[in-house]
């Protein structure tokens, strides 16, 4: 996600969902309780799902029911099983879940976004594969062979694309992102620990996180539900209360564990259709790059550092040969605990970005971003009392984060 890594950002025991490696497949489809997914008119007696509020990034549609939700998205929601090859194992620490198998079997969550065969899902869940099946619309659904179109580890985003079948595919609506707030209603359609056609429902409980990609870089206004997910919800829709796309399930704060303790994040769905996008037109995604990592300055920080500034970003290391040691950025070279984290004290300030003030490093990573390789981006900067305007031209934006 970032052109710029936080060496100082942890996924605070965050897990990727996805790639729940099963050794048996042929679970029985599984709905919750309160979802009723008979072929009946809806007339049946039980507990009926009271409408939801107002749906995010559209205050004048009518919110529907889970039930309505579920019942209009589901054909459009996939499970996907990925055969894997011998490609060795997961990065250290992305995952509670264990490496990634030598060989097979990873399973997770895809949705269609329009009538040609195209369906979103995380990166993580086809990595490596060596060839995928969906199947759409549950247990009676049918099971389409898929190609992985491209992939994007730094916004965890994959684009498949699947023959239509003789009955054509129904695409979901994709939302606006942006217009998600706080205590929107939420709705998780997905697979997760494999078991298919299932429907968890909560709310939107935080907006732009900051979780780390499968690469080690960032990714930027990433959408916190309390909506139960679990292994296997990977790449499934968050839906809004009018059953529109508001983002990609993709990771969970885990505690340690593999379950889920209310704390989910999907990736919005803005960045994922850039990301698709770029994956149509050119087939590969670009993301600028800065080539440093850096930390908060807090009024602690800057009192026991006897810093001029109390906001900004700390300059920690800076990339070899990169844009920002081409433009004499440098970071620091003495090392300090300052309230229970380590830092490493002496190195440059960002202060501002294009003549915006920064609090800190998720608005510089924020900030570029925005921009594309090759981009000009002046940075204010501050060191030992002295401030400085550089001009750093962005380069792309490497494989992983840490060499």
């Amino acid at each position: 996600m970032n052109s710029i890594k936080s060496a100082l950002r942890t996924p605070f025991a965050s897990a990727l969902l996805g790639g729940f490696v099963v050794a048996v497949l042929g679970l029985v489809a599984i709905s919750a309780g309160w979802v009723d997914s008979d072929d009946d008119d809806g007339d049946a007696p039980g507990l009926a799902a009271p409408p939801l509020t107002e749906p995010a990034a559209d205050d004048d549609t009518e919110g529907l029911s889970v039930n309505e939700i579920y019942r209009r998205s589901v054909p459009s929601v996939g499970f996907v099983s990925a055969t894997l090859g011998d490609t060795g194992e997961q990065p250290e620490g992305l995952s509670p879940f264990g490496p990634e198998p030598r060989g097979g079997t990873a399973t997770g969550s895809a949705f269609v976004i329009d009538d040609e065969g195209h369906l979103m899902t995380n990166a993580h869940v086809v990595e490596n594969a060596e060839s995928v099946e969906v199947k759409l619309g549950g247990e009676d659904g049918e099971t389409l062979d898929a190609k992985v179109l491209g992939s994007d580890p730094s916004t965890d985003v994959a684009l498949l694309e699947v023959t239509p079948p003789e009955g054509g595919l129904q695409a979901l609506e994709l939302a606006d992102s942006e217009g998600v707030s706080v205590g929107d209603p939420a709705v998780a359609i997905g697979n997760p620990f494999g078991l298919d056609n299932t429907a968890t429902a909560g709310i939107v409980s935080g907006i732009q996180r900051e979780i780390n990609a499968p690469n080690g870089f960032t990714i930027s206004d990433a959408i916190q539900t309390d909506a139960p997910i679990n292994p296997g919800n990977s790449g499934g829709p968050l839906l809004d209360a009018a059953g529109r796309v508001v983002g990609i399930n993709s990771q969970i704060e885990s505690a340690g564990g593999q379950g889920n303790v209310g704390i989910g994040f999907a990736v919005p769905i803005n960045t994922a259709k850039d990301v698709a996008d770029q994956i149509l037109d050119d087939g590969e995604v670009e993301h600028a790059f800065l080539g440093i990592t850096g930390a908060d300055i807090t009024p602690e920080i800057a009192d026991v550092l006897n810093l001029s500034d109390e906001h900004g970003a700390l300059v920690q290391d800076v990339v070899p040969d990169g844009p920002a040691a081409e433009a004499g950025i440098e970071g620091g070279s003495a090392e300090v605990t300052i309230g229970g984290q380590p830092l490493t004290a002496g190195g440059d300030v960002i202060v501002a970005v294009e003549g915006e003030d920064v609090s800190g490093m998720d608005d510089v990573i924020a900030a570029v971003n925005q921009l594309q390789p090759g981009d000009e981006v002046e940075l204010s900067l501050s060191r030992k009392g002295e401030e400085r305007d550089v001009t750093v031209e962005l380069g792309d934006r490497p494989a992983n984060a840490t060499p």
